[in-house]
Formats: structure tokens, C-alpha cells, sequence
């Protein structure tokens, strides 16, 4: 199982000591984390896209080909692009580059995004909003498999016969499916055999089999062949040298970013007593020591028939930085091998 870190770039109060960073000084820690992520053999590390106050990740392919040139053999993906309201030609050139940059490591996660600030702030309208992905992603499909490309739509100008430079070094840019619990979504992706990303930031896991096992079904009934459907989990956690610790550190900044959150969409304020749920044996959050995370993460893949990617997502906590690299550390070199012995 590959492990990762997903990243929104949350640039919010610390929750203990009030001090917010500069956005100079977030990025500067972001940096020095991928690198750490690189350095301590995690797999993938991804960039949101949010076009909001609260986190600098609205130009995520910018990030991510900074990340490219400090790196040697991390893969770097977005997570997600929001499709729907990008072009999808910008999108293709923007991760062939970083491709190039990073000598072949370049990733996209394709979704919709779970704000919908982007549509306004780029003229869309939300009435299109499952058209305009259906439609961007198939282009995006195409771009990826041929040059020159002949297309056209609804929500874009025509392209007849149009090359699309530059090519990426991979010979097929990786592009994953970004879902949340809609079951057309994962039957999307089944259906044309993309790699699947579950985001999972409540409840219970094992709630989400049912939605896996539909993607395998539509996979295998469109001739997809099993090693072809992957599937992965961005999960939210925290790692600590003990659980203890792990679980309060991270609640501070967990609790003030999700009822903030709720204010916008009508969700009571979070309480210690949700969180420590949570953290028990079938709760969403992957909190605590190496040891059990490893064995939680563990038990979450196969309550899902097996997965082959976890991506954490740990920058929602505005933990400090030295207790984000200290996490990056553990997870590298204890929980990846943990879960992989």
C-alpha cells in the first residue's frame, strides 16, 4: 500500500497559541515538509485547490512544480483539481510540465471539489455543475490519449485538429477520480477505469464498501481488468509518539476548523466527545501512535476489500510546524513499514 500526505495549505490561527503565519512563512513550511515527505520515503503528496481566505492552495500545479525541483522520487498530485471549473487544456500542459519538471512523477486527481466558490469567482454557473465535469473530464481523457485532438462541447470552444504541448515523460499522465458518496461517481469511474479517490472525513469507513464494490462491478462489467481499478482513501489524521499526545494535539485545531466549517453549512460546533468517537475502532479518524495507526489503516482496507493508496490529510489542525514534521518523520519511517510488513 502506497502512504502519502494531502495538503490544503490551511493558513489559520495556531489553536493554542493564537499565532497565525504569514503567508511567506505557510509556504516556506510547506516546502520543507514535501521535502521531509520525500525524504522519509512516503509516496505521494498532493495539493488541494480552494479559492478561500482560510488556505493558499488556489494554484495548486504552481506548488506542485516548486515541489518538483526540491524532490528526487515522490510523486506529486493534485487533490483535488477542481475540473469543473478549470480548462481543461491548462490542466493537461500545467501537469505535463511538472511531469517534466519531476522527471515522471506528476499525478492528477480530477473531482468537483466539496466548496463551490470556484464557480461564481469563474463565471460558471452551478446549474451545470454535474455537466460541466462530465464534459471536462472526457476532454481531459482525450488530451491524455491523443495529440493532435479533434473535440467538441457545451461549455468550451471547439478544438479541430489542435496539438496540445508540452507531453508529459509518462506515457500515460496518471489521472484518478476524485469521489465522495454519490454512487454515479464511483460507476463513472469504474466505467471508464479510473484509479479512485474516496474522500472519507466522517463517520464510519467500512459504511463506504457498498460504493467500492459498485466501482469494481462497473469496472469489470466495462472489460477493466482488476489491477486497473485501483483504489485510494484521503482520510484525515495524525500521528504522534504517542496516542495519547497524538489525539491532543490534534483536536484543538480539528474542532475549530470543522465548526467553522458548520457555520457555513448548518453543522453543530464540534465537541471532544464526536472527535474521541472518532478515534475508536470504526470512527474516520486515523489519530494516535505508529502502531495504531498502522493497525487502523490496516483494518479500514480490509473492511473495503483492500486499497492500495492512503493519503493523509493532516494540515486542517494548524498543528505547528515542528509537530507537522515530527508526524511526516513517523509516518515515513514507522507507519509505511508497519503497514506494508
Amino acid at each position: 500500500m502506497q502512504l502519502g500526505l494531502d495538503s490544503f495549505v490551511a493558513v489559520r490561527p495556531d489553536p493554542v497559541t493564537g499565532i497565525t503565519p504569514s503567508p511567506v512563512e505557510r509556504f516556506q513550511q510547506l516546502l520543507e515538509e514535501i521535502t521531509l515527505a520525500d525524504q522519509s520515503g512516503l509516496d505521494v503528496f498532493g495539493i488541494g485547490e480552494h479559492h478561500r481566505h482560510d488556505f493558499l492552495d488556489s494554484s495548486p500545479a504552481v506548488i506542485l512544480g516548486a515541489a518538483a525541483a526540491l524532490t528526487r522520487r515522490i510523486r506529486l498530485a493534485s487533490a483535488v483539481t477542481v475540473l469543473s471549473a478549470d480548462d481543461p487544456v491548462r490542466v493537461f500542459q500545467d501537469f505535463a510540465t511538472i511531469d517534466l519538471i519531476s522527471q515522471g512523477r506528476a499525478e492528477i486527481v480530477a473531482g468537483r471539489g466539496s466548496f463551490v466558490e470556484a464557480y461564481p469567482l469563474f463565471g460558471l454557473d452551478l446549474e451545470d455543475y454535474d455537466s460541466l465535469f462530465k464534459e471536462k473530464l472526457q476532454l481531459l481523457l482525450k488530451l491524455r490519449a491523443e495529440n493532435p485532438i479533434t473535440w467538441a462541447g457545451n461549455h468550451r470552444a471547439a478544438l479541430d485538429h489542435q496539438g496540445v504541448f508540452p507531453r508529459p515523460l509518462q506515457a500515460s499522465l496518471p489521472i484518478w477520480l476524485g469521489v465522495g458518496g454519490t454512487p454515479a461517481s464511483f460507476m463513472r469511474a469504474g466505467e471508464l477505469g479510473l484509479p479512485l479517490m474516496v474522500a472519507i472525513i466522517g463517520g464510519e469507513p467500512h459504511r463506504f464498501r457498498p460504493l467500492i464494490d459498485l466501482y469494481r462491478k462497473a469496472g469489470a462489467q466495462a472489460g477493466h481488468a482488476p489491477a486497473q481499478l485501483r483504489v485510494g482513501l484521503h482520510m484525515l489524521g495524525y500521528v504522534a509518539d504517542t496516542t495519547q499526545q497524538a489525539a491532543d494535539e490534534f483536536f484543538p485545531g480539528y474542532a475549530r476548523a470543522f465548526t467553522e466549517i458548520g457555520r457555513e453549512r448548518g453543522w453543530p460546533p464540534v465537541t471532544r466527545r464526536q472527535f474521541d468517537a472518532l478515534l475508536g475502532p470504526t470512527g474516520a479518524l486515523l489519530v494516535g501512535d505508529p502502531q495504531a495507526v498502522a493497525t487502523k489503516i490496516r483494518s479500514v482496507s480490509e473492511s473495503l476489500g483492500g486499497i492500495d493508496r492512503l493519503s493523509f490529510q493532516m494540515s486542517v489542525a494548524s498543528l505547528p510546524h515542528p509537530q507537522m514534521l515530527r508526524a511526516i518523520e513517523l509516518l515515513g519511517t514507522q507507519v509505511k513499514a508497519l503497514i506494508n510488513a
